[in-house]
């Protein structure tokens, strides 16, 4: 048993670095959601332990902060689609994706402090911020504090040195 498995999420914030960098067309659509389907099992173990699950990922190359086609609320309509999918035939309540406008501000920690069990939050590009890919130490202890325990689900991004990723 691996040590993900065996473990127990209830009534914790799971901070998890997952790789939604999807492909959008010129409509902003995805175009092949492999990478956030790949996150599924990952989420709804953390949800079916009764806990609760913050997501973070970079999205995108923005050159200069915050660019409207790089930003995840293009994803979160898409991500509640896969989260709810088999609920037909399960007696699981619905889940609900809440989004924060900026990984690290005010409404950020707000929204994960009023976090209840079986809620997800899905956080702002974290390349907004340069500290991201600098892999700095203060940015990762602002994002840190967003959850009780950390989760790497982005394993085609866990060799760089981003302050989501190593620090």
């Amino acid at each position: 048993m691996s040590k993900f498995s065996g473990y127990n999420f209830k009534g914790q914030k799971a901070l998890i670095r997952v790789d939604f960098n999807v492909p959008l067309n010129d409509q902003l659509e995805i175009t092949d959601d492999s990478r956030m389907k790949a996150a599924v099992p990952t989420i709804k173990k953390i949800l079916d332990d009764g806990g609760m699950v913050i997501l973070m990922s970079h999205f995108g190359r923005p050159k200069d902060g915050p660019e409207d086609k790089y930003s995840l609320k293009h994803l979160v309509k898409h991500l509640q689609t896969l989260l709810n999918q088999d609920l037909a035939t399960s007696n699981q309540q619905p889940v609900a994706v809440l989004f924060a406008k900026d990984c690290i501000a005010e409404q950020a920690y707000l929204t994960a402090g009023m976090m209840r069990p079986g809620e997800v939050l899905l956080l702002e590009n974290l390349r907004f911020y340069k500290e991201e890919e600098k892999g700095d130490i203060k940015f990762a202890e602002k994002l840190s504090k967003l959850g009780d325990v950390w989760v790497n689900d982005a394993f085609g991004t866990a060799h760089r040195a981003h302050a989501s990723t190593a620090v």
